[in-house]
């Protein structure tokens, strides 16, 4: 042995009066064969040891003051805590054996594998072989989440699950989403309503600055490991994306999926909380659909391997989630949302498999060639991956006018709005619509968005339409006299006229190459 190394060194049985200086000479001659910078003492075989045999480690201690002691058992750990050797030195206790051998997996992730050890705990199993630090981090985050009142299990045992390190959680009969999912379909609306539930309140905790990782940083570099792998204009533009999402110190859980989510005596709880993060929630709903659609839309076997259940439950799980969470059923607003997480679904799916060497079979090829594809696809019809859920954007066709009527209608649902005020609206809202699809693009065709706010004492909707179409004011056409008889009555004009009159307030705008109309409507004056 020659230069300076690591040493380790075991002591074994009892170390006491009679031996002590026997194991001495034997320590010394194993650290006398060179310069050892670090040393290790392995305890996990000692069963005793007196004064006699804390002076030899103090002696060594002297001569090496990075000597550290591992696996020390209780009752060892003990004598040294007393002595205030734990307190000179670095010493770990000796963790607990769990077999996971047999054992139900209920989650995966990242960074490791929950199993059901017993019916009251669970397990997570560290892929590191080196995980306490990730095992102490994700404590710290478990418990900085249940003080900002996120339900949640908190570790309460540290064990050796083979060569690696496993943290313990009671969860008292529980089940994952996952697995009432597969077992119970019937009950799919009940876990779409908690699952949202849940992520609502995830999304609505403001974290103090600093305290946890941000997701935006960590989006910005799955597009900083694609770059060179894109044609310049699409790495450009997907970064320019991204670099747009605001910073935002809102809570998000990063691998939020329902093998993740644990129904514990009628309690629910969140498990896997080593990937929680700050950031605008479009990030959240991108891992979202990579766990539900994205990883199996390739191969839909993948997800029954995954979760547990079906591709048709995975994707209707899905598309009712985005339903709940967005408050609307309009299919144009819930594509909107799912296309703008697909961009970075597809980001984060086409970096996983580079990293992860999955383009040496012809299979891994094929389905990272898919994701690109989809990515660039979305890349050209993409401006922006911000939204609101207040907000529709849709293509101004006379055929669209339904979508556009039942996004308005879910909006006002909560309001009491009244019938007759609800009739009033849909008139007023196909009036400038169907004006917008026939005059605004013609003879081409464009978009329209509308926006619906419901505020205020009285409550008032105000409906705003927005159209980068031929600038026009539709409030500078005079009224038609609907005195006159029929045969002297001019044609046109009558849908503007109507709207004035059913809606409270109407106003127009024309800026930044948009036209912008108003209306206003108070809804406790229609009852």
């Amino acid at each position: 042995m020659k230069g300076s190394q690591n040493v380790k060194i075991e002591l074994k049985g009892r170390i006491d009066s009679n031996n002590a200086a026997e194991v001495e000479k034997d320590l010394l001659e194993q650290l006398s064969a060179g310069a050892a910078e670090d040393v290790v003492i392995d305890a996990e075989e000692l069963e005793y040891i007196s004064s006699a045999g804390l002076r030899v480690i103090l002696r060594i201690r002297k001569n090496h003051p990075t000597l550290k002691i591992i696996n020390a058992s209780s009752e060892v750990y003990e004598i040294l805590e007393m002595t205030g050797f734990t307190e000179m030195m670095d010493v770990e206790k000796a963790y607990r054996r769990v077999s996971i051998e047999g054992c139900e997996e209920i989650g995966r992730g990242a960074n490791g594998i929950v199993y059901r050890i017993d019916q009251d705990n669970v397990v997570k199993v560290y892929h590191d072989a080196n995980g306490l630090e990730d095992i102490q981090h994700e404590r710290e985050l478990a418990k900085l989440a249940l003080i900002l009142g996120l339900p949640t299990a908190i570790s309460y045992d540290v064990v050796k699950v083979g060569d690696s390190y496993g943290s313990v959680f009671e969860l008292l009969n529980a089940r994952s989403f996952s697995k009432i999912l597969a077992t119970e379909p019937d009950k799919l609306d009940w876990c779409v309503k908690e699952y949202v539930d849940m992520l609502k309140k995830i999304h609505s905790i403001e974290v103090p600055e600093g305290k946890l990782p941000d997701a935006r940083e960590i989006a910005l570099d799955w597009v900083d490991y694609v770059y060179p792998l894109f044609p310049e204009d699409k790495a450009r533009k997907l970064k320019a994306l991204v670099e747009e999402i605001p910073k935002d110190n809102h809570m998000i859980h990063g691998d939020y999926h329902t093998k993740n989510v644990e129904l514990c005596n009628d309690e629910v709880l969140l498990i896997d909380m080593d990937t929680l993060s700050v950031g605008h929630p479009i990030i959240e709903l991108a891992c979202i659909f990579n766990a539900f659609i994205g990883y199996s839309e390739y191969d839909h076997n993948e997800i029954m391997d995954f979760q547990g259940f079906d591709h048709e439950t995975a994707v209707k799980f899905f598309y009712r989630v985005m339903e709940e969470y967005l408050g609307t059923t309009c299919r144009t607003k819930i594509d909107e949302v799912v296309d703008k997480a697909r961009v970075l679904g597809y980001t984060r799916m086409y970096r996983r498999s580079h990293r992860k060497n999955l383009l040496e079979t012809e299979e891994g090829r094929a389905e990272a060639e898919m994701w690109k594809s989809e990515l660039f696809e979305l890349l050209d019809r993409t401006d922006t991956l911000l939204y609101s859920v207040n907000e529709l954007d849709i293509e101004a066709l006379p055929e669209n006018l339904g979508e556009v009527q039942l996004f308005v209608e879910e909006k006002l649902e909560k309001t009491d709005c009244s019938p007759k005020a609800m009739m009033q609206i849909n008139v007023a809202v196909e009036e400038i619509f169907i004006n917008i699809a026939s005059y605004a693009y013609a003879p081409d065709k464009g978009k329209a968005t509308v926006r619906v706010e419901v505020a205020g004492d009285p409550v008032t909707v105000t409906i705003t339409f927005i159209d980068h179409g031929i600038p026009y004011d539709p409030l500078s056409r005079q009224d038609p006299d609907v005195t006159k008889p029929a045969e002297d009555r001019e044609i046109g004009g009558l849908g503007i006229f109507l709207t004035r009159k059913i809606m409270d307030d109407l106003s127009y705008d024309y800026a930044d190459g948009k036209n912008i109309l108003t209306l206003k409507k108070n809804l406790q004056e229609s009852e």
